[in-house]
């Protein structure tokens, strides 16, 4: 089976990532595609204290609506800090009958040369890198074997301010999934 890795912080996830993941599901020839929630950076501290719970719940809440998209707190039982070549590698061994692809932003794809093990990732699996604005996507030429660009929508929607614009009070209902909105009004998350 062909897996798509599409995992972040999700704090908390929106509807960029919920127009990503459906994209990807249905135009990119993966069978399922996981929603890998990761463990919070604690160098992050503007990030807040959401726990892992809330955010992988909020994360289902988006799953649930689309086909073949599943969430996952694999990440949580890694050791920390996990690194996504340590993901994918635990994951292949955990699964060695399935296909890893691993999905990943424009952003993350101009820095990928420094991230943890990238030698390691590309010769393993394969990276489908999605648009973001601002960035250029250049696959050098030994990569295109295992790199594909996506041609998904271009989404800018931001966490960060989605999360200090719930602080001040103000209506994110357009930057949110109907029911991740009214979780995050429920119990009161970024409002502190």
């Amino acid at each position: 089976m062909k897996i798509g890795i599409f995992g972040g912080t999700f704090n908390p996830i929106h509807v960029g990532h919920a127009i990503i993941a459906n994209y990807v599901i249905r135009h990119c020839g993966l069978d399922k595609l996981w929603l890998m929630v990761s463990p919070l950076n604690p160098f992050k501290v503007e990030q807040g204290e959401v726990n892992d719970v809330h955010r992988l719940r909020m994360a289902q809440l988006v799953s649930r609506r689309l086909e073949n998209v599943e969430t996952s707190g694999f990440e949580f039982s890694l050791p920390r800090p996990s690194y996504t070549v340590d993901t994918m590698n635990a994951l292949s061994k955990k699964f060695p009958d399935d296909e890893f692809y691993l999905i990943i932003g424009a952003d993350n794809w101009e820095a990928f040369d420094r991230w943890a093990g990238h030698d390691e990732l590309l010769a393993k699996y394969h990276v489908m890198v999605y648009p973001r604005e601002g960035y250029k996507i250049e696959i050098p030429e030994q990569y295109k074997a295992h790199v594909q660009v996506i041609d998904a929508p271009v989404v800018e929607v931001s966490s960060t301010v989605i999360r200090q614009e719930i602080k001040d009070m103000q209506n994110m209902s357009y930057y949110l999934p109907d029911d991740v909105y009214r979780y995050i009004l429920e119990n009161k998350l970024y409002m502190d």
